[in-house]
């Protein structure tokens, strides 16, 4: 896979450059090299990225960052069964548990929720910081709905982290997760109210929750562009047709003479 010119594989976390330290010096900057590329593409091209992870991972499986940035690229392709094992294989490597909620998330996409519920009251979510905690609620709450439990799903997200005013990074996706559930159960004015705290905490744009609230408000946006391009070809049409009519007209006057 190239690279581009401007990645230098300086640009990881010290952690995973400290990880790949093992490594010989030119095998370590292929693979940062390639690392950079997975973040990069990760959002935007996720199937790009899943090709830089695979290069990475042909030169540095024994790596922990490596197999955890194999199978985040692999779960944001949707290959959950691969990116499970990945994920698998770096918590044996380091035995931390912040790949918790992910694991549990890819069960939900391999269509098993029972296990991801399973998980969601396993000891390990004890051990997650609150972010990790919030992130397994949210699975939990998912794993809720795919079974068709959407009363169960919202008590699931009924929480201190939901009731709390402040911002954190995780609270415009808990409210816009509990809005989504609210809506889907009928209680369409109770949504409306949370993804408009949802819109109030998502300072970076990381939901959808404006555009759902004008949903709700029968708001429509139109393509200012588009609608000038139209404007326009409605005002060449008079014009157009008096030429044409112009055009018609020339060979009666010919027939006069």
């Amino acid at each position: 896979m190239p690279i581009p010119e401007d990645v230098t594989g300086d640009e990881i976390d010290r952690d995973v450059r400290q990880e790949l330290q093992s490594l010989p010096k030119t095998l370590a900057e292929d693979v940062a090299k390639n690392l950079v590329m997975v973040a990069r593409l990760i959002d935007e091209d996720p199937e790009g990225a899943y090709a830089y992870s695979k290069v990475a991972l042909r030169l540095a499986s024994r790596v922990a960052a490596v197999r955890e940035a194999a199978g985040f690229a692999a779960y944001a392709s949707q290959k959950y069964s691969e990116a499970l094992a990945e994920f698998r294989a770096a918590r044996r490597m380091t035995g931390a548990v912040e790949l918790w909620p992910v694991m549990a998330d890819c069960e939900r996409g391999l269509g098993r929720p029972e296990k991801a519920l399973e998980m969601a009251g396993a000891p390990e979510v004890h051990k997650l910081d609150k972010a990790g905690q919030v992130e397994m609620r949210l699975v939990a709450a998912g794993a809720r709905r795919d079974m068709g439990q959407l009363d169960a799903a919202i008590v699931t997200l009924q929480s201190p982290e939901l009731a709390s005013n402040s911002v954190q990074p995780w609270t415009a996706r808990l409210r816009y997760a509990y809005a989504d559930a609210l809506l889907a159960a009928g209680r369409e004015g109770e949504a409306r109210e949370w993804f408009a705290k949802a819109v109030e905490a998502d300072r970076d744009g990381s939901t959808d929750a404006s555009d759902r609230l004008a949903e709700l408000d029968g708001v429509e946006f139109v393509d200012a562009l588009a609608e000038d391009a139209s404007d326009e070809l409605e005002s060449d049409e008079p014009e157009e047709a008096e030429a044409a009519g112009s055009a018609d007209a020339e060979p009666e006057d010919d027939d006069k003479h």
